[in-house]
Order: structure tokens, then C-alpha cells, then sequence
């Protein structure tokens, strides 16, 4: 399983929180969320949970989004 796969799997929110704590206690731009990651998480596409999120759960096999 690859990492895009295993963020759906966790919750793209999940992900996406952690990063931005990171970020909010170094300052460090390396640690900020992806924009990519960002995106997806503010359209409510959380990976698995809700059906969409790097790739599109509702088709079998699972097909990697493009937005």
C-alpha cells in the first residue's frame, strides 16, 4: 500500500491536523500541510470515511482522484 492509499485508510483530516501542528510549533514551511492536502480536507473528501479523497472509493478497484 502506497502512502496516498494509506492517508484515505487514516482520514486525510487526520493527516492533515498533525501537519499543521507541526507546522504551528516550528514555524518551518517543510512542515505545512500540502496545498494538494488542504484542498481535500476543506471539500470534506476525507479518504475512505466519506467515499473520496486521493482516490475514489466508490468504484472497484479504488481509482486515484486527479483533483
Amino acid at each position: 500500500m502506497g502512502p496516498f492509499k494509506l492517508a484515505d485508510f487514516s482520514g486525510l483530516d487526520i493527516g492533515y491536523h498533525a501537519r499543521l501542528e507541526t507546522y504551528q510549533v516550528t514555524g518551518d514551511p517543510k512542515d505545512a500541510p500540502p496545498k494538494a492536502l488542504e484542498a481535500r480536507v476543506t471539500r470534506g473528501q476525507l479518504g475512505h470515511k466519506t467515499g473520496r479523497g486521493f482516490y475514489d472509493w466508490s468504484t472497484t478497484p479504488p481509482t486515484p482522484t486527479t483533483d
